[in-house]
């Protein structure tokens, strides 16, 4: 499952059709975020190790001009045939016209979760960015419309990854400004995202409104809580939870 060589042609094939991906980085002050790329189909090509992305995280966005040579994840997904493919790898190059990863791993998830919907940010706002340090009214308003939800997390060694959640509307529940949290669910039993979350606790948040294009990131720590299957909250029945503290926000209202 995860390949550590060049491309497959079904791989490339599949990122070349796409029109939306998630990239988890660090920004320049070194904040874990992750951040929308969409263009039209092809703006993701892979030959060999390398994929070229002709997207950039637009100004406002923490990622706006991301320092290169660090260790970053990316996700694509088909919302309308439920696939996706995560990405790791190391940023090498990167301008105001796009960016360059060589790849370290490249592989499929399983199609869980993932919600049909037109993925393209037509609408994408041009109202500039709100930063703050904790959740506002609005924030939590989108965070229990949201089916869909993105999260980056990080490895001392291997840096940034990113990956898909998804459940029903309001799976992820805002307990106050400063704290949310979700319920697990039965998936691939891979646990990139807990495996990394067991030795470095920064997380990174992105909820995407995809019919009016505004945006919601969050930067801060996570845990994984366990407990009695069938608790109260363990709506996966998997008997564990993630609870998100925030240390940053911004957000783009469409």
């Amino acid at each position: 499952m995860l390949d550590p060589g060049p491309l497959s042609a079904g791989a490339t094939k599949f990122l070349a059709a796409q029109t939306f991906a998630a990239i988890t980085a660090r920004d320049r002050e070194g904040a874990l975020w992750t951040s929308p790329l969409s263009a039209g189909a092809g703006f993701l090509r892979g030959e060999d190790r390398l994929l070229r992305i002709a997207a950039v995280p637009r100004a406002g966005d923490p990622l706006y001009r991301l320092p290169v040579g660090q260790q970053i994840g990316l996700i694509a997904v088909d919302f309308d045939a439920r696939r996706r493919m995560r990405i790791n790898g190391t940023l090498v190059d990167g301008d105001d016209a796009g960016l360059r990863v060589h790849i370290d791993q490249a592989y499929g998830n399983c199609p869980r979760y993932i919600h049909r919907r037109d993925p393209m940010l037509a609408a994408a706002p041009s109202t500039a960015a709100r930063r703050g340090a904790q959740l506002e009214p609005a924030d939590a308003a989108m965070i229990a419309a949201s089916d869909t939800f993105f999260l980056g997390t990080t490895h001392p060694l291997r840096g940034g990854d990113a990956s898909h959640r998804g459940g029903p509307a309001g799976f992820v529940r805002v307990s106050g400004p400063h704290r949310l949290w979700w319920p697990d669910y039965p998936g691939n039993n891979m646990f990139n995202s807990f495996g990394n979350l067991a030795v470095d606790d920064e997380a990174a948040l992105l909820f995407v409104d995809f019919a009016t294009g505004a945006t919601l990131q969050i930067s801060g720590t996570a845990e994984v809580q366990w407990s009695a299957r069938a608790a109260s909250g363990d709506d996966g029945g998997v008997g564990r939870h993630v609870t998100f503290s925030v240390d940053s926000v911004v957000s783009r209202r469409g």
